[in-house]
């Protein structure tokens, strides 16, 4: 459980205490006290509780030895106030003393406590505690205390980190119209598909032999892959690529020879079976897959992998690259060419196709159900055009269009809105991260800033919105105006 401490509002006498001017630090972060900056800030009311939290930059953070910085976020309205759990910070000496003399640091035992040489850089900071009241109209505030020898306080700073917390509750009536964004419709709807196939060869060999080793179920996986495609009546095959990838043992000429023989011979393989003209697929080749060997070492825990590493970016010959790791990392060398060098010898292939347009909402909402990957933005948003917005499956259709296109900026724009329709606002933040820079994403950003109880921020989007011509905007400035006269 966190520690939370209900106490009147008040200045430790005889301590130095002030408020300070945020600053830009970087990265998103504003420094609220000294060397201490402070990434997105949040208080989010949940019926009886209220939850605060944000993300601490430390890095510029220093403690002497014999000093101890204590970092406390607090509640504050008027003669009330809440103590959040606090972070301290302990030079090396003042933290053993505690240590030695069996004291719960300055806080007690729910104090997020480290030792200032293994401190964090970063750190995400999660509290919860039971809502009151008077914390609406609160604002949240960070304390940076300082402590030398016998628990002395030497300095006392405050920060501002969220102005004015409005509850949701206190909102209602007030809730901005969300501003839905029907997606362009393109001229076609054009897809790729693309996998990889692992296709063996013997030994300096490009004929492809069905029956040696894996290759039945590779060339099996092949054939499937088109057929899903191929069967669909509503989906015409554009055309297909192959690029084909040998691994890197030496010499760089005859793997040339082997990657474009294989590619080729697995080009002739797919004809034969579907009998597609010549010109339908196009091939490619890459001699020696030194990306995939480089990703493969990057993620390993290699003994020498920095040192294979900086062979592997080497501006040298593609042939002595593999001699020099060969001759400087024999033992690494054999691990990889039995753990790696098999899975560069593949074959990527990609299938283009389209797939005709739908008009009736209703074969929309079968496919929606069957395949959603078929359907496009457009008619994602033609179905829920036939439904009663807010409603569960209003609601369901963004959420499937935004799966379906996890980097579309107009797909994440309507799954924020719908998430925050109802009020989640982690959901929400996370699709308006994706949601890209229209006036209707900067309004929805300030409905996300709303329900998140920043009613300043919030304005200030909506007036930008409102320039930007977003109709919603006008009408939810104005309600905003009206509930801060009547809060005034």
């Amino acid at each position: 459980m966190k520690r939370y401490i209900l106490i009147g509002y008040g200045l430790i006498t005889g301590a130095l205490s002030f408020q300070v001017e945020a600053q830009e630090a970087g990265d998103g972060a504003v420094r609220i006290v000294k060397e201490v900056a402070v990434e997105r800030p949040q208080m989010t009311r949940n019926g009886e509780f209220m939850a605060v939290e944000m993300k601490f930059s430390l890095d510029e953070l220093r403690v002497d030895g014999n000093r101890a910085v204590l970092l406390t976020p607090r509640i504050v309205k008027g003669k009330d106030s809440l103590d959040l759990s606090s972070i301290g910070i302990y030079g090396r000496r003042r933290y053993y003393y505690y240590v030695r003399n069996g004291e719960n640091m300055l806080t007690g035992d729910d104090e997020m406590t480290f030792k200032a040489a293994e401190k964090p850089d970063t750190l995400s900071y999660q509290t919860v505690v039971p809502y009151r009241k008077w914390m609406n109209g609160s604002r949240l505030v960070l304390r940076r205390e300082d402590y030398g020898c016998c628990h002395t306080l030497v300095d006392e700073q405050e920060g501002m980190l969220i102005r004015k917390f409005v509850a949701p509750s206190e909102l209602e009536g007030y809730m901005p119209a969300l501003a839905y964004v029907c997606p362009v419709e393109s001229p076609e709807k054009n897809y790729s598909l693309k996998k990889s196939a692992f296709i063996d060869f013997p030994v300096n060999k490009t004929v492809i032999y069905p029956d040696y080793r894996g290759n039945y179920a590779e060339l099996n996986k092949i054939q499937n892959t088109i057929d899903s495609v191929k069967s669909d009546p509503d989906i015409r095959i554009t055309s297909l690529s192959i690029q084909g990838f040998a691994s890197p043992e030496s010499p760089l000429a005859n793997n040339e020879r082997l990657a474009a023989g294989r590619t080729e011979a697995l080009k002739a393989y797919v004809m034969k079976l579907y009998h597609f003209p010549s010109s339908f697929i196009q091939t490619s080749f890459v001699a020696e897959d030194w990306a995939g060997l480089r990703a493969y070492v990057e993620k390993s825990n290699l003994e020498h992998r920095d040192d294979i590493l900086a062979l592997i970016d080497a501006d040298l010959h593609l042939d002595d690259k593999e001699a020099r790791i060969k001759k400087a990392f024999p033992g690494e060398y054999q691990f990889l060419l039995q753990h790696c060098y098999p899975a560069l010898r593949h074959s990527d292939y990609k299938i283009n196709y389209n797939v005709r347009k739908y008009t009736d909402v209703e074969e929309i909402k079968r496919i929606m159900k069957e395949k959603p990957q078929k359907l496009s933005m457009s008619e994602f948003y033609l179905a829920a055009q036939s439904m009663k917005p807010g409603s569960d499956e209003y609601n369901e259709v963004f959420e499937i269009a935004v799966r379906m296109y996890p980097d579309n900026a107009v797909a994440n724009l309507n799954a924020a809105n719908t998430a925050m329709s109802r009020r989640n606002l982690k959901a929400a933040e996370a699709y308006l991260a994706k949601a890209g820079t229209s006036p209707q994403a900067v309004y929805a950003r300030g409905v996300f800033e709303l329900l998140s109880g920043r009613v300043k921020e919030a304005k200030a989007l909506f007036e930008e919105a409102q320039r930007l011509g977003v109709p919603e905007a006008v009408g939810s400035l104005k309600q905003l105006e009206e509930w801060e006269e009547e809060n005034q």
